[in-house]
């Protein structure tokens, strides 16, 4: 009796191991994004191309930049899109404009050698900071530029994401390189609010996302970084450098989502899921707009 119970803990405790192994060859890749349209769509695009090469994967929203770069480099995801400006301003407390190729490769090589994460080929569009007021708000103040906005801020109401208020290259940043820029208030909301806000007269100035298709749905003019404050945004997936190396396939996959869409079509995107249509819907068809899956 004594041998058979040792010989049922044998079989059992066999089993166990061979169920652990193949939880871990069939692991579900986790894929994080922000809290807002695009990178919702953006966390979809992931998904659903990964889902379509055969991988199984699980989708979280998280806040911001910060808090989703965390979870990666602890290992709590192993994917999500980011933007090579957020990288070198919020991550890296960077504040001098450098081009499109220079701010990846150092956002890349600082990530790579500090935190052991690695940035892949970027998705195809830049999505960086503008100021946009309703149209009747630029003829009165006579608004054209950043610059302009200066003399007349006292006067008016800005609204923004909860990021932009802290973050060196937003709001802090932008009052160091616009001398004497200071809003009569500025109230965070989520991003999805502000738009509505903006129409509805609570707000006068919108920190508003430049693939945002709601920009050209309400006619609202974006004010020209004169001095060139905000770096380039191109939304990139990354990952640490120990999951590529176990998971080429993966990155190959990723890899080939590069390149396929621009700041136009992201804004035609963007404004189908403001306006009701599902993320990952929406996700799906640019994917098939693309052609990479049918």
């Amino acid at each position: 009796m004594k041998k058979l119970s040792l010989l049922v803990i044998a079989i059992l405790l066999v089993a166990s191991i061979a169920l652990v192994g193949c939880t871990k060859d069939d692991k579900v890749i986790q894929i994080a994004h922000k809290d807002y349209t695009e990178q919702r769509i953006t966390g979809q695009i992931l998904s659903v191309y990964l889902e379509s090469k055969g991988y199984e994967t699980e989708v979280s929203e998280l806040s911001g930049t910060m808090l989703c770069y965390t979870a990666l480099k602890s290992g709590d995801v192993d994917v999500y899109a980011e933007f090579t400006g957020s990288a070198y301003a919020a991550v890296f407390d960077q504040t001098e404009i450098i081009g499109v190729q220079e701010t990846y490769d150092y956002v890349k090589q600082r990530c790579e050698e500090e935190d052991g994460i690695t940035w892949l080929i970027p998705l195809g569009w830049n999505n960086t900071y503008v100021f946009s007021v309703r149209p009747e708000t630029a003829e009165e103040y006579d608004l054209t530029d950043i610059s302009s906005l200066v003399s007349v801020a006292p006067e008016l109401i800005m609204g923004c994401d909860d990021e932009f208020l802290i973050r060196m290259d937003g709001l802090p940043g932008l009052k160091e390189y616009y001398e004497g820029l200071k809003f009569k208030d500025e109230i965070p909301m989520d991003q999805g609010l502000t738009y509505s806000a903006l129409i509805d007269g609570e707000l006068d100035v919108n920190v508003s996302y430049s693939t945002d298709g709601r920009i050209a749905k309400f006619g609202l003019v974006n004010l020209i970084d004169d001095k060139n404050f905000f770096p380039p945004y191109y939304v990139t997936p990354i990952l640490r450098m120990d999951y590529t190396e176990d998971n080429p396939e993966i990155v190959k996959a990723l890899n080939e989502l590069g390149g396929h869409w621009s700041e136009s079509e992201m804004q035609a995107y963007n404004l189908m899921v403001d306006e009701g249509e599902n993320a990952r819907d929406v996700a799906t068809l640019m994917l098939q707009d693309a052609g990479l899956i049918d």
